[in-house]
């Protein structure tokens, strides 16, 4: 796994390319405009140049990272000799299957093709396929480069060699891969994520809370909590027991509707949708570009903590 394309150059393509450029691999990154490629070289640049800031690449190391990855608007030339292809194109089916003929007419039947969807089941993206043992979904979350976890989804027919040589390139690239055991939409963090979303959207519409407030609760309680201790293991060292009330006491009067709310409806029809359009929860009058900023020193400061606690770890282990 030394050749890798990546195709498309928006928020996760460019951050994945980094990510195996980093690592040592050769990366060519493919978009349908010029524009687009300028832009994520723009972008890995100064990604790099803040890790390097924070001393978590050298000098040396960002410049090796920089002249790993290749920039092309022609796809044949992205996909030739790969031996791994991440699919971040946009969600539309036809789209991709499109994309998936074309590089199966191409690549050798050893190359890995991998998407990024968040949307689509294997099962559709592969009913044209010539080889569909070979796809699988390795979803990784924005911003690609900074945020540690990929879910790796498989389905029945994909080859248990390529569920493992992905799970291997993931961890290679410093990656905490998860392997779902079987295909579900929304596979294992948007599931609890839109759980969690759906309480606290019923929280505003009860007036119970406001939306910065919720965000202050959940920063200053799962979030701190959660940044290294998942929300299984933090009930098992405040006991089961206690788990097993809160539950009991709570769950009962949790929503349990399947609805959108109406509130956020109204807002995306009115074109707040965030920082695409600087209003949402929160104004924003830069499209959003310091709450971007600030989010993305958070996560390296916080990235840095964990891969310092990872090598603290691993010398405590090699030490016994």
């Amino acid at each position: 796994m030394e050749n890798i394309t990546v195709l498309g150059a928006g928020i996760m393509g460019h951050g994945a390319a980094q990510l195996f450029a980093q690592a040592g691999k050769n990366v060519r990154i493919r978009a349908r405009r010029e524009t687009s490629l300028e832009k994520a070289r723009e972008l890995i640049t100064n990604s790099l140049k803040i890790m390097v800031e924070k001393e978590m690449l050298t000098q040396n190391e960002m410049e090796k990272t920089l002249a790993r990855i290749t920039y092309t608007t022609d796809l044949l030339e992205a996909i030739q000799g790969a031996d791994f292809i991440l699919e971040s194109i946009p969600e539309v089916l036809e789209q991709k299957l499109e994309t998936y003929e074309i590089i199966e007419s191409v690549v050798s039947e050893k190359t890995i093709i991998s998407s990024n969807t968040s949307t689509f089941p294997l099962e559709e993206l592969t009913q044209e396929a010539k080889h569909p043992e070979r796809f699988i979904i390795t979803h990784f979350f924005n911003p690609p480069q900074l945020v540690p976890i990929v879910e790796i989804v498989q389905f029945e027919k994909t080859d248990e060699k390529i569920v493992n040589t992905t799970y291997d390139l993931m961890k290679e690239i410093g990656k905490s891969p998860v392997v779902l055991k079987k295909e579900i939409t929304g596979f294992i963090v948007n599931r609890v994520q839109v759980a969690m979303l759906r309480e606290a959207f019923h929280l505003m519409e009860m007036g119970v809370a406001t939306a910065e407030d919720i965000d202050i609760a959940m920063k200053g309680s799962m979030g701190f909590k959660w940044a290294f201790c998942g929300p299984m293991e933090s009930q098992d060292l405040a006991g089961l027991q206690t788990t097993e009330a809160m539950v009991g006491n709570i769950m009962k009067d949790l929503s349990n509707t399947r609805d959108v709310p109406s509130f956020l409806k109204e807002m995306v029809e009115n074109d707040q949708h965030g920082i695409r359009t600087n209003q949402g929860f929160y104004n924003y009058d830069d499209n959003g570009e310091k709450a971007i900023n600030t989010r993305d020193d958070h996560f390296l400061d916080l990235l840095k903590l964990q891969i310092n606690k990872e090598k603290k770890n691993k010398t405590i282990s090699s030490s016994k």
